[in-house]
């Protein structure tokens, strides 16, 4: 997916909101549901596995994305709507072009780099189990390079955004 198609995806899904979600309402069982389960994307697995070497050669990402795509169109039509999607397991097995990788889950602020490729861990919203206050990361995309920051929410809050990324949008 292109970063075109993928702004586009962003852009439609803009405004919408999920109310089976909202507060008070997922208190109480209002009855059977069911939700979807997706596993291993892998973007990069089917051309190392077809070329047999599964420790590179996963450059090309186009039948991955085809067959997501497929699942998501699939999902899609469902009526009535599942309540939620998960998507488990490996996202990704190789990585063209990719810089940096962004994650959570280990509820505080962690990371490193290996072989150029940046591996950028942030802290939770939510239960912290290091010293980092609850927050979010600003990750800034410029064509030269990636530059993140983790704010805390207050400080997000009444602060904003630092002038020096705003100033690395406007490039």
């Amino acid at each position: 997916m292109s970063a075109a198609e993928a702004g586009d995806v962003f852009h439609r899904a803009r405004g919408r909101t999920l109310d089976a979600f909202s507060s008070e309402k997922e208190r109480e069982w209002k009855g059977p549901f069911y939700f979807i389960q997706g596993a291993d994307p892998q973007f990069g697995l089917m051309k190392a596995w077809s070329t047999g070497n599964c420790n590179s050669s996963g450059d090309e990402w186009e039948q991955e994305i085809r067959l997501t795509e497929q699942a998501v169109q699939a999902i899609n039509r469902l009526n009535p709507k599942p309540r939620f999607f998960v998507l488990c397991g490996d996202l990704i097995h190789a990585m063209p072009g990719v810089r940096a990788v962004f994650s959570g889950h280990y509820h505080r602020n962690a990371g490193g780099t290996y072989k150029n490729l940046d591996m950028v861990v942030s802290s939770a919203i939510g239960c912290q189990l290091g010293k980092d206050t609850h927050g979010l990361r600003v990750v800034v995309v410029t064509a030269e390079k990636i530059v993140h920051r983790y704010y805390s929410l207050d400080e997000l809050n009444e602060k904003g955004i630092e002038d020096d990324l705003m100033e690395l949008m406007k490039q």
